[in-house]
């Protein structure tokens, strides 16, 4: 061999010993089943939703931790532009970031710097936003096998190039003649995309799907509530629906499908290969418009375990029969090992809505526990729930009828959707509580209105108090706290007080800490043993969604979505920070961090001149009707600030403006659909002229 080919062997097992030497890049999104299975010990990455399958939300980084906590600075911002409520979980695959905003956009960023890598605007309809009953907003992605996948507000779920942020395939997942709405994140179990919807106020029935992650193919599809029609869907739901919930709806299930709509919580357990998820509330709200008022009507508001691979019903525990008070049970569920009276038990545990929390043997679910976990007196629909029949203890007079009665906790309950996380160096679950009341009351001439908001209850009891200590009183009733739960002994070890009613998911960490942002715009770490405020920065806007943590290099980032929305800042702005809206941000922190993000600028005082301003219409009818048909987005007694206040909107000067928005749809591209179908020309003129009153009295007041 000569010596030049000797020399060029040489040459090349260098070369060789070198590449090999070299960590090989991984694409985009490379997320599969053993990455997901064993994310537990990987802090570098939040591949899915609540970081594991478990979802506990529990991150083992100790880079940041309760000594070095106050260092924290911000690392990369980001300003999107949108300023509607923002609720989305970020990910963060091998460098890259990924998250949504509302209307269903997609964003892809460098971890590490925050340049932008791509995004995508699937371009929802505007005038679908109408349909959608707590905001424009959006839970986050996943990502699996070099793809990114959201669903959008219209009902499609979309999978995206992660590379590249181009559409791969899309499915309609959803009937787009009826008022779905899809909000919640996916999730992907064994190469399947699992998504179910929302639009339980409208008039749907709800159900979980599982399609191909390739192609979009549907598997399967369980129906949460019996077909209406009385016949078999062909769905793996088909034997459960009629052996155990057709003959709890007393006889008939309501033609628009009953409820039961699976809007957020999904998870999976790998060892028992179940996916669990929740279930919402019925249609309408009020019983006696929907069955027999009663009957237990399965599976609303319940908990369903179902075979990963085929969609089969295996148990179901149901929080709230015949639920009344809007008592949804897709709140956050999370999966762990307990030792409870001295024995190993594999659980499921969740904060629901009702006010109580559960945990449950997630292998055949048997109810272990059901305690409050807010304080003494804050639940007054039931006394407890009973351990062995594993039903609720009403307390009497909590079922309404004709006659205003108060019940709490309110629909926005004692815990909603914003994430929970568990410690389990700790013991602990961190829950963001609430304390609030609502009047219900029946509507004896209730009418169902096909894609309009259908509740069966009497409108005449909302609105606010003109007197402003009654307001202030009601505000003050309106609570907020950050509890740390113990799930074996069944109570609280330590509560954190909040100035805010409606507010943040959190995040626990071994670090010893636990981060939660409020309405009030203050992002806070607590100390995971008792609660002590540790270090807190000031968004500048109120915060809702969770924060999540990873890691690049030596450096551990906490990122969080910050912007104002969702159920409570639409319907019960009277209660939540006077401060406008402003447009959502990425925050991302890491110890040393030095970025700025500007202030937000001061908003405009908006005035009206309104002295020669008249209306024809009839301003008692104008309540009534605002109530039924307004209140949801503008706030009661037209109180509104996260959407349009219409106290100060240019479109109540003239009736023929006015009409043109609400009849005529001239704002539908923003979200404002024509109410032509439910109202007519005299009716628009009756709420215009009460929104005139309450303008009127507004500026007399300063």
């Amino acid at each position: 061999m000569g010596r030049s080919i000797l020399r060029g062997v040489a040459i090349a097992m260098a070369l060789v010993g070198l590449w090999a030497c070299k960590p090989v890049a991984q694409p985009p999104a490379a997320v599969d089943a053993a990455r997901l299975t064993a994310a537990n010990s990987d802090g570098d990455n939040w591949m899915s939703y609540g970081r594991t399958y478990s979802e506990q939300r529990f991150s083992p980084l100790t880079d940041v931790s309760t000594g070095n906590v106050g260092q924290l600075g911000l690392a990369w911002h980001y300003q999107f532009d949108t300023d509607r409520g923002q609720e989305a979980t970020p990910l963060v695959v091998d460098g890259t970031l990924y998250t949504t905003t509302t209307w269903s956009k997609v964003f892809a960023f460098d971890a590490a710097t925050g340049a932008l890598k791509w995004s995508f605007d699937p371009k929802v309809p505007g005038e679908d936003g109408f349909k959608a009953c707590c905001d424009v907003v959006n839970r986050g992605v996943a990502a699996w096998n070099g793809k990114v996948y959201v669903a959008t507000i219209a009902g499609q779920l979309i999978a995206l190039d992660a590379a590249t942020g181009k559409p791969v395939w899309t499915v309609q997942t959803t009937d787009p003649s009826k008022p779905y709405t899809i909000t919640g994140a996916p999730r992907v179990v064994k190469g399947m995309v699992l998504i179910g919807e929302g639009g339980a106020e409208y008039g749907v029935r709800g159900y979980i799907s599982a399609y191909d992650a390739g192609t979009g193919k549907m598997l399967w599809r369980f129906y949460t509530t019996p077909n209406p029609s009385s016949q078999p869907d062909g769905a793996a739901s088909d034997d459960v629906l009629a052996s155990k919930a057709a003959g709890t709806w007393g006889g008939k299930v309501p033609p628009s499908g009953g409820g039961g709509t699976v809007w957020d919580s999904i998870v999976y357990d790998p060892d028992l290969n179940l996916v669990y998820f929740g279930t919402g509330n019925g249609t309408p709200w009020a019983p006696v418009h929907r069955s027999d008022g009663k009957s237990d009507n399965l599976f609303l508001s319940s908990i369903i375990a179902v075979n990963a691979d085929t969609g089969k019903y295996v148990w179901h525990y149901q929080n709230t029969p015949d639920d009344a008070w809007d008592y949804d049970s897709d709140q956050p569920m999370i999966l762990a090992d307990l030792t409870i009276a001295g024995a190993p038990r594999k659980v499921l545990m969740q904060a629901n809505k009702n006010g109580f929390f559960y945990v449950l043997d997630r292998a055949n679910g048997q109810l272990i526990s059901a305690n409050a976990f807010t304080p003494p007196g804050s639940i007054s629909w039931a006394k407890s729930v009973d351990l062995k029949t594993g039903r609720p203890v009403e307390n009497p007079g909590a079922r309404y009828g004709a006659n205003l009665t108060v019940v709490s906790p309110a629909p926005y309950g004692a815990h909603n959707w914003q994430p929970i996380s568990y410690d389990p160096t700790e013991g602990l679950v961190y829950i963001p509580a609430m304390v609030s009341a609502y009047a219900y009351g029946v509507d004896p001439n209730f009418k169902f209105k096909d894609g309009g908001w259908n509740l069966g209850l009497n409108y005449d009891f909302g609105g606010l108090p003109d007197d402003k200590a009654q307001r202030a009183a009601m505000k003050a009733s309106l609570k907020g706290m950050l509890v740390a739960w113990d799930p074996v002994a069944g109570n609280a070890r330590w509560t954190v007080n909040l100035p805010v009613f409606w507010n943040a998911g959190t995040l626990a960490t071994a670090g010893g800490l636990v981060f939660e942002g409020n309405g009030d715009g203050k992002f806070v770490a607590y100390s995971a043993k008792d609660g002590k405020p540790l270090w807190s920065y000031d968004a500048g806007v109120g915060i809702t969604a969770a924060p999540m943590t990873y890691r690049i290099g030596s450096d551990q980032y906490v990122a969080i979505m910050v912007g104002y929305g969702g159920a409570a800042p639409l319907a019960a702005h009277f209660a939540l920070p006077d401060r406008p809206r402003m447009p959502g941000r990425l925050l991302v922190f890491k110890i040393g961090g030095t970025d700025t993000a500007p202030a937000y600028p001061s908003a405009p005082k908006l005035t009206l001149n309104l002295a020669s301003v008249t209306s024809t219409g009839d301003e008692k009818a104008g309540f009534s009707l605002f109530e039924a048909n307004c209140s949801t987005c503008h706030g009661p007694s037209v109180s509104g600030r996260y959407l349009p206040d219409l106290k100060t909107s240019q479109m109540i000067l003239t009736p023929r403006d006015f009409a043109s928005v609400v009849l005529g749809g001239a704002r539908k591209s923003n979200g404002m659909a024509s109410f032509a179908k439910y109202l007519d020309a005299g009716q628009v003129e009756s709420i215009r002229a009460y929104i005139l009153k309450q303008a009127r009295a507004a500026q007399a007041a300063g």
